[in-house]
């Protein structure tokens, strides 16, 4: 398996968090649920990475 790098999408979260969101089957930041705290169950994915995310989408999760 290739080295996918600590960026997903443009967001710095982080090599282990990266490798976490493609495992899991999604490849942009749109993808992700719009609850991104359901994240922090993916082992490698953190706090910091869901604030970045977060971040990245603008916090339009009303």
């Amino acid at each position: 398996m290739s080295d996918r790098g600590p960026v997903f999408d443009g967001v710095r979260i982080g090599r282990p968090a990266t490798g976490a969101l493609i495992d899991a089957g999604y490849s942009t930041v749109a993808d992700l649920p719009r609850d991104l705290s359901e994240l922090l169950a993916l082992h490698g994915v953190g706090p910091s990475a869901v604030g970045r995310l977060e971040a990245a989408r603008g916090s339009s999760a009303e």
